[in-house]
């Protein structure tokens, strides 16, 4: 039986004494799983993949963080074979992380670290076969013509696609992307969350991607973690998600947003179909004074 990508058991953080930021965490990722990560700011989502990636330790009430079946946290405390696997989590951060006065070929290279003999790593000195694994990934994301070109230079959607083919260099068989479309144009946004979507299906890698556009959540991602308040309050496919869910995450301006990302609108009166009403979808929506809610496409997510 294969083991899950990642298992958290009853994981909670603080960083101050009686404010945890996460509660209890249960959640298991299989292997080739895109998770989208939702939730209102300061829910933890963050936090979370902090904890998968190891740069943060949990609480020491905590259960266990596996990868791949090893245990790389217990009580809060990071066991061997944290180390021995970090070659296999590669995370996508929100700013890119990439040194800017070098170009965007060596901040791919970097990638390759944790797969070359330490000496080798600390000189600088890749092999052909690293250099060639860098220009490729490159290559897949669009960027082996400004493989020269100083990452300083280069704009934010460029520098994170370059981010991602540092990751893919890696060869990370799970990848973290946290907010990484957040200080993104629409186009861009879209450009990198269809490569997100593309690693996931043609390489089979796990990937959790925290997301305060939820719209992009639900047209890339099947599967929905959703936090409120540190803890997991919703866990299944997109298409099982309604407007009540995210009222309850959100908020009124969230239920508005969410309406949008699920394909659902306000009924108009020169439009209304009674055979689109979806009468689940009524409550709690018109308890709030929202109205029915109606069916404008599929969810992208439901296939």
């Amino acid at each position: 039986m294969t083991a899950p990508a990642i298992e958290l058991q009853e994981i909670s953080k603080a960083f101050r004494p009686g404010m945890p930021v996460l509660r209890n965490v249960r959640l298991i990722v299989e292997p080739g799983e895109m998770v989208g990560l939702i939730g209102a700011s300061g829910s933890g989502k963050s936090t979370l993949i902090r904890l998968i990636s190891g740069l943060e330790r949990a609480d020491s009430r905590s259960g266990a963080i596996r990868v791949f079946g090893e245990t790389v946290q217990q009580a809060g405390r990071r066991t061997p074979a944290q180390r021995r696997l970090r070659s296999e989590v590669g995370v996508v951060f929100q700013q890119f992380n990439l040194v800017g006065r070098l170009s965007l070929l060596t901040n791919v290279l970097t990638g390759r670290l944790g797969r070359v003999p330490g000496w080798s790593g600390s000189l600088g000195l890749f092999s052909r076969e690293d250099r060639a694994k860098a220009l490729a990934s490159l290559e897949r994301v669009g960027m082996v013509d400004f493989a020269r070109q100083r990452a300083s230079q280069l704009s934010g959607g460029q520098q994170q696609r370059g981010a991602i083919a540092r990751v893919m260099a890696q060869e990370a068989r799970i990848l973290l992307a946290d907010e990484p479309i957040a200080s993104l144009d629409p186009a861009s946004a879209d450009r990198v969350m269809a490569m997100l979507e593309e690693i996931n299906r043609e390489d089979g890698t796990t990937v959790i991607v925290s997301l305060h556009q939820i719209d992009h959540a639900f047209k890339h991602c099947r599967r929905i973690v959703a936090l409120k308040e540190g803890a997991v309050v919703f866990d299944g496919p997109a298409a099982d998600i309604r407007p009540g869910d995210l009222q309850r995450l959100y908020g009124l301006n969230g239920l508005e947003s969410g309406a949008a990302a699920l394909g659902l609108r306000r009924p108009q009166p020169a439009l209304t179909d009674p055979a689109l009403t979806d009468p689940a979808l009524t409550d709690p929506a018109t308890a709030a004074g929202n109205g029915t809610w109606h069916l404008d496409r599929l969810r992208p997510a439901a296939e």
